[in-house]
């Protein structure tokens, strides 16, 4: 019995992982390697100036804020009902019917890039939502740390594995055409829907949470009712919201680093090989370092090796700031694989354990509006500062600021204290 309840466990925590393995093919073939370069350099390619770079950072903030503006609600309404799986597969499919669509995108179509760009990344950013709240059902607590660092480990092979495909799709097979481009966006909404369906078959729904609310409420109704409530009774998750502050703010660096790197790049010169094969190295590299980061917090703590992660990413900032050849490119690609997937894996698990399982959706509703606001000012900024200056160089180094703040902040929180609150209300709902 032991042993079947072992092998069941392990089922479950695969199913939940293999849909990073799949979605994170959106955010390293659209987000980041393929799309970025592909819009500066062709379809973009007549716009003034830096005007590319600044479109594209101006989309990412509003794609983003769109999304952190539903997020609590919509997590209240999945508690409320038990349907997050049913929200997380409405959101990837919206982020699916996009990015298909993408294969349509030629020289000159800018305006449709951006706007299928903006509904793909609220289909990936709001099915994460409903994805991360699965997590504190899925994992053991003594486990969280590692589930999480393994959702991102797999995330980064099965991107990686894809993003391979398609560098061989676009410099081999279709050399010197807009084919390979636009067929590697086909190839990522085939891959994000195959793999989505290990978690639609394997991973339990939670069951419904209706205290405080009673049943037959309307579902939106309830949504911002659990919302309310959850302000009304700040006092006492208390560490939970300050974690929430620190993470917004140094997630703002993560977030922008992803987001702007190759575009950032290929504004200074680098050429579209060296910067989408510079990022599958750190896809690979992510994969260990994301593992070892999972069980490195073991030995000295969660929010310590965090902040580690957070000291590395300000190395990182300074070193961008000098970049000017393909080289420093790849070393600075390294460097961001060693620690990018650690962090966020660590920020996500020490966050779960801190929220209440019985209202786990709202809580990463709220996890998800740090995230997303975080995503929204560095990008804007990032493009401000890129449209006043003319160069993005000073963008770059006034990412500082969000690590620096982030580990002053981070430090500041009791952990201890938060989990011992989320421990109470799990065992009062008997879901401890």
């Amino acid at each position: 019995m032991e042993e079947q309840s072992k092998k069941e466990y392990s089922q479950i925590v695969n199913a939940w992982c293999m849909y990073d393995w799949g979605s994170s093919a959106f955010s390293t073939t659209v987000e980041s390697a393929v799309l970025p370069t592909y819009f500066q350099k062709v379809v973009a390619a007549d716009l003034p100036g830096n005007l590319a770079t600044v479109y594209w950072g101006y989309v990412n903030a509003i794609a983003l804020l769109l999304t952190a503006l539903l997020a609590p609600v919509l997590g209240g309404i999945a508690d409320y009902l038990g349907n997050k799986k049913r929200l997380l597969t409405a959101f990837a499919v919206l982020g699916i019917v996009a990015t298909t669509l993408m294969v349509f995108i030629d020289s000159g179509d800018w305006m449709l890039a951006l706007v299928l760009f903006l509904l793909g990344t609220i289909g990936i950013g709001g099915s994460y939502i409903f994805y991360d709240a699965l997590l504190p059902h899925v994992a053991r607590p003594d486990d969280i740390d590692y589930v999480s660092a393994k959702g991102y480990a797999l995330g980064y092979l099965g991107g990686g594995i894809l993003l391979a495909v398609n560098i061989l799709m676009i410099q081999v097979i279709w050399a010197g055409s807009t084919l390979g481009p636009r067929l590697s966006f086909l190839t990522v909404a085939i891959w994000w829907a195959i793999f989505t369906i290990p978690l639609l078959k394997k991973v339990p729904e939670p069951p419904a949470n209706t205290a405080g609310i009673g049943a037959g409420v309307n579902p939106v109704v309830a949504g911002f009712r659990r919302v309310a409530q959850t302000f009304r009774e700040i006092r006492k998750y208390r560490q939970l919201f300050y974690f929430l502050v620190a993470f917004w703010l140094y997630n703002d660096g993560i977030g922008t680093i992803i987001k702007m790197a190759t575009i950032y790049g290929a504004e200074i010169g680098i050429g579209m090989v060296d910067l989408i094969s510079a990022l599958l190295i750190t896809q690979f590299i992510g994969i260990p370092f994301s593992l070892l980061f999972g069980k490195f917090s073991n030995k000295i703590g969660t929010k310590r090796a965090i902040m580690i992660g957070l000291a590395w990413y300000t190395l990182i900032t300074i070193g961008g700031y000098f970049m000017s050849e393909a080289w420093h490119f790849w070393v600075l690609s390294f460097m961001v694989g060693m620690v990018q997937g650690g962090t966020q894996a660590l920020s996500r698990s020490l966050f779960g354990l801190m929220a209440p399982k019985a209202r786990s959706a709202e809580f990463f509703g709220f996890y998800d509006i740090s995230s997303k606001f975080a995503g929204i000012v560095g990008p804007a900024i990032f493009a401000l500062v890129g449209q006043l200056t003319k160069s993005s160089r000073l963008s770059i180094i006034a990412l500082i600021v969000f690590f620096i703040g982030g580990i002053i902040l981070l430090g500041r929180v009791d952990e201890q204290e938060g989990i011992r609150v989320a421990e109470e209300e799990n065992r009062a709902a008997g879901l401890a």
